[in-house]
C-alpha cells in the first residue's frame, strides 16, 4: 500500500525556494495557503531520505526510535509593528523598525530580580508581513500601531496582546483600560540637520569650549603683527569631527593635530585649528548670540554645549555647567522653550569665576526626551544601558482602535526577547534552536517556515519490512507536535499512523492536540493489533498560567475531553502533567486541579515532569520568566544550577500530587523510590529493561505508581500505572 502526497486547492503560489533546508538533498516545494490561521507561514515540502530515528546511547529516555514528520510548530503566534515605529538604537538614538536590520545593536530589557533595566542587544532577525492593523492610543498622545498579535509589557499585568476576547477562541490576555505600559512613552522627534541647526550647534560647543581670539605682538624688526587662532581640542572624535564637518561646509577649513598624547592616566586630546583671520572672522560671526533663535538654532545649541560642557552621571543626574552667566541665562532659556524643568547649582562660589550646573528634572523620561530632542554627537554621554525602567509615565491605555485596513508591517528578533518601540516594551518571538539545524534562522522560521514529510508515509513502510528491522516500539511527538494545526490538511500523521496499523508496529503518539481524536478509529485497531498508547500534556489547568506559558497552544479543558473520549474507546491514555513550573503551577491546589480532572477522564497514567531547562531551552525560557514573572528569576537561578531541578524539588511535586489523586505512593528507606514511582512501561505492557533489545533507563523525572484492574476505567481521584509515556514533552 502507498500512500500518495495528497495536493490541495487554493494555493497563492508554488516555487523553488532561495533557502534549501541543509538536511534536505532537493530543494523543496514551497506552499502557502489562502487561509487565516496559516497567513503568513510557509510549507517546505522536502522528501526525507529516512524517517525512523534512533535515540542516542545514553539518552535516559523509555524508547529507542522515533519519528517526526513536520519540523517547527505553528502553535506560536507572529508579532509586528508598522515600519515607521522608532526603536531605539544602542547609541542612544532611533530608526525606523522598517529600517532595521540583522546585526544591528539595539535596547532590550533584563530583570535583575527587583527592575526592568535597559540593555544593549543584537538584532537576530527582520522580517515584513501584510496584517490588519490597529491603533493603540496611551494616556501621554503616544499612538503604536500594530497588529492584533502584538505584545507590549504592562506594568503590573504582564504581557498583552494588542486584541482578544474573554471568551471564546480567541479568548488571550490582551490591552483594556485598565492596562498601563511600562516605558518612557512617545520618543520625540529628533531635529532636522539644517542651517539654523548647524549654527547652534557651533555656536555651543565653540562658546563652550574652544579658544579662539586675536593677539598683537612686535616682530624682531620693530613692526607689529596680529596673531589669529581658533583651537578646538577634545577627546571625543565624534563631536570633533562633527564640528570639523560643520565648518568645511561652511567654507571655514580647519587642520586636525594631535593636541595631547595619551598617557597612562590621560586620554589622547585631538584638536581642529585655523590661523587665518578670515577664519577666525567667519566663527565669530557665527557664535554671535542671535536675536530671536529659532527652535532650530536652539536644538543645535543645545546639543552643542551638552557636548561641550555636559554630563550624565551613573546616578542619572543630567547638568550642563558653565562659569559665563550668558552663556548659561542661553542654556535656561533654550531649556524652557521645549518645556524642561531645570534647578540651578552654584559650586566653587569663592573662585573668582564661580561654576554653575544647570540639572535637568524629571527623570530618565526626560532626560530622553533631551537627547531625542537636541540629538548630541558624544555616543558615552548619552548611555542609558543599566537605567531602570520606571511606572511613573502617563501610558495608561485610552484605546484600541481598528484601522479597518492591512498594511505592510515589520518586526525583529532580539537576543533579549523584546525591544523598545516608541518608548513602551515590545516582544519579538523567540525560536526553537533545532530548527537551525536545517539552515533556517533561530528567530521567526520556527514557527512560519514549516517543514513537511511529504514522503514520510512511504519512506517509514520501506524502512518497516526491511528484515533488519525488529518491530520495536516509535514514539511520536517527541520533538514537534504530530498533530498541529498543519496536519488538518497534510493528514501525514493519520498516514503514518496506517503504516504502523499495516506492519503491527506498536506505537505511541504525545500531543497538546485533541485533533488526534481525528484518527480514533486508528488508534483502535492499532490497540487491538499492535499495541498502541497516546499521551497528552497537560500542564496545568489554571487560565492565566496557561494563557502566559502556552497561548498558541489548544485549551488544557479540550485536552481532557480528548482524555475522556480516548478511554471511552479503550485506548491507552497517559497524561504527563508537563511541564510543572516551579513557583507558578506547582501550588497544590493547581496540582490537584489538573490531577482530579485528568483521573476522572480516566487516564491510565498521570506522571507530573518538573521543567528541565536543557541547553537551548534555558536561553528561550528565562527570558520569557523575566517578563512574565520577574519575582522568580533569582530562584530559578539557584534551582537550575543544571538542567534539572533539584530531586527534593521533583519529590515534592510527586508528593503532592500522589496526595492529590487520594494514594499515598510507595516507598524505600523511608522516601520516594523513583524507580517504584517512575518506572515506565511499554505499550505492550513490558516494563522497559525486561527484553534483552531494551535498555533499562534511569528516569530523569518522577511518575505515579497508581495500579488499575485491566480494562476498568478507574474511579475519580485514582490514576493507573504508567504506561510508556516517558517521552520529554515539549518544553515551553
Amino acid at each position: 500500500m502507498v500512500t500518495v502526497m495528497v495536493t490541495f486547492s487554493g494555493l497563492r503560489g508554488q516555487e523553488r525556494p532561495d533557502l534549501t533546508p541543509t538536511l534536505f538533498d532537493v530543494p523543496p516545494v514551497v506552499r502557502t495557503f489562502d487561509t487565516p490561521e496559516f497567513n503568513g507561514v510557509t510549507f517546505y515540502e522536502v522528501e526525507a531520505k529516512s524517517l525512523l530515528n534512533r535515540v542516542p546511547a545514553g539518552e535516559r529516555f523509555p524508547f529507542r526510535w522515533t519519528v517526526n514528520v513536520y519540523r517547527g510548530c505553528g502553535h506560536a503566534c507572529r508579532y509586528c509593528q508598522s515600519g515607521d515605529t522608532p526603536i531605539l538604537m544602542a547609541d542612544g538614538r532611533t530608526r525606523p523598525l522598517a529600517e532595521v536590520r540583522v546585526g544591528d545593536a539595539v535596547f532590550g530589557t533584563l530583570f535583575d530580580g527587583k527592575y526592568r533595566r535597559y540593555t544593549i542587544t543584537q538584532v537576530l532577525a527582520h522580517w515584513s508581513t501584510v496584517k490588519r492593523a490597529y491603533r493603540v492610543t496611551l494616556e501621554d498622545g503616544t499612538t503604536l500601531v500594530a497588529s492584533g498579535d502584538h505584545r507590549f509589557l504592562t506594568a503590573t499585568r504582564g504581557w498583552r496582546h494588542v486584541t482578544g476576547s474573554e471568551q471564546g477562541r480567541d479568548r488571550r490576555p490582551h490591552l483594556t483600560p485598565s492596562d498601563k505600559l511600562l516605558g518612557t512613552g512617545q520618543f520625540a522627534a529628533p531635529p532636522k540637520d539644517g542651517p539654523e541647526y548647524r549654527r547652534g550647534y557651533l555656536c555651543g560647543m565653540i562658546r563652550g569650549d574652544a579658544h579662539l581670539g586675536s593677539r598683537t605682538y612686535r616682530r624682531p624688526n620693530g613692526t607689529q603683527a596680529t596673531f589669529h587662532t581658533f583651537r578646538f581640542a577634545l577627546v571625543d572624535a565624534e563631536a570633533l569631527q562633527r564640528t570639523r564637518g560643520y565648518l568645511t561646509d561652511l567654507g571655514i577649513p580647519t587642520t586636525e593635530r594631535v593636541f595631547q598624547v595619551a598617557t597612562a592616566t590621560r586620554k589622547q586630546l585631538d584638536a581642529i585649528s585655523s590661523g587665518s583671520r578670515a577664519g577666525l572672522s567667519a566663527i565669530m560671526e557665527l557664535v554671535a548670540w542671535p536675536t530671536e533663535p529659532s527652535a532650530d538654532w536652539c536644538k543645535g545649541f543645545l546639543a552643542g554645549i551638552f557636548d561641550a560642557e555636559g554630563s550624565y552621571d551613573d546616578n542619572g543626574a543630567l547638568r550642563i555647567c558653565n562659569t559665563d552667566q550668558a552663556i548659561v541665562d542661553r542654556i535656561t532659556s533654550c531649556l524652557r522653550r521645549f518645556g524642561f524643568s531645570f534647578v540651578i547649582e552654584e559650586r566653587r562660589r569663592s573662585s573668582a569665576k564661580p561654576v554653575t550646573y544647570v540639572r535637568l528634572l524629571g527623570g530618565f523620561r526626560e532626560h530622553l526626551r533631551f537627547f531625542h530632542t537636541v540629538d548630541p554627537a558624544i555616543t558615552r554621554k548619552r548611555r542609558i544601558a543599566g537605567r531602570a525602567i520606571k511606572h511613573d509615565a502617563p501610558l495608561r491605555v485610552v484605546a484600541v482602535e481598528p484601522l479597518g485596513i492591512e498594511v505592510l508591517m515589520f518586526d525583529i528578533t532580539t537576543g533579549t526577547s523584546d525591544f523598545i518601540a516608541d518608548g513602551v516594551v515590545s516582544h519579538n518571538c523567540f525560536a526553537r534552536p533545532s530548527h537551525t539545524w536545517l539552515g533556517f534562522d533561530a528567530g521567526r522560521d520556527f514557527e512560519t517556515r514549516i517543514v513537511v514529510k511529504v514522503n514520510a508515509p512511504e519512506i517509514l513502510r520501506h524502512e518497516l519490512k526491511r528484515p533488519s528491522w525488529r518491530g520495536e516500539h516509535v514514539a511520536m511527538g517527541t520533538n514537534t507536535d504530530p498533530y498541529q494545526r498543519c496536519e488538518g490538511r497534510y493528514r501525514l500523521t493519520r498516514a503514518v499512523l496506517e503504516a504502523f496499523r499495516d506492519f503491527r508496529n506498536p506505537c505511541s503518539v504525545l500531543t497538546k492536540s485533541p485533533l488526534l481524536l481525528r484518527d480514533l478509529d486508528l488508534m483502535v485497531e492499532l490497540d487491538r493489533t499492535a499495541g498502541f498508547s497516546a499521551n497528552l500534556s497537560i500542564g496545568t489547568l489554571d487560565e492565566d498560567v496557561w494563557r502566559r506559558s502556552e497561548p498558541g497552544t489548544p485549551h488544557p479543558r479540550a485536552r481532557v475531553a480528548a482524555v475522556r473520549e480516548l478511554r471511552a474507546a479503550g485506548i491507552p491514555c497517559g497524561v504527563l502533567v508537563a511541564p510543572v513550573l516551579p513557583g507558578i503551577s506547582d501550588h497544590p491546589d493547581q496540582l490537584k486541579a489538573v490531577v482530579e480532572a485528568v483521573a476522572e477522564a480516566g487516564a491510565t497514567s498521570i506522571t507530573p515532569i518538573t521543567l528541565h531547562l536543557r541547553p537551548g531551552v534555558r536561553e528561550e525560557f528565562m527570558p520569557w520568566l523575566e517578563r512574565e514573572h520577574p519575582g522568580l528569576v533569582g530562584r530559578y537561578r539557584r534551582l537550575y544550577r543544571s538542567s534539572n531541578a533539584p530531586p527534593a524539588v521533583r519529590e515534592r511535586i510527586a508528593r503532592q500530587a500522589r496526595a492529590a489523586a487520594g494514594r499515598p505512593g510507595p516507598r524505600a528507606r523511608g522516601r520516594l523510590a523513583p524507580e517504584e514511582a517512575g518506572g515506565s512501561r511499554a505499550p505492550d505492557g513490558r516494563r522497559i529493561g525486561d527484553s534483552g533489545s531494551d535498555p533499562a533507563p534511569t528516569p530523569q523525572q518522577l511518575g505515579l505508581d497508581l495500579q488499575l484492574q485491566p480494562g476498568r476505567r478507574p474511579p475519580r481521584g485514582v490514576g493507573a500505572r504508567r504506561e510508556g509515556p516517558g517521552h520529554q514533552p515539549p518544553q515551553l
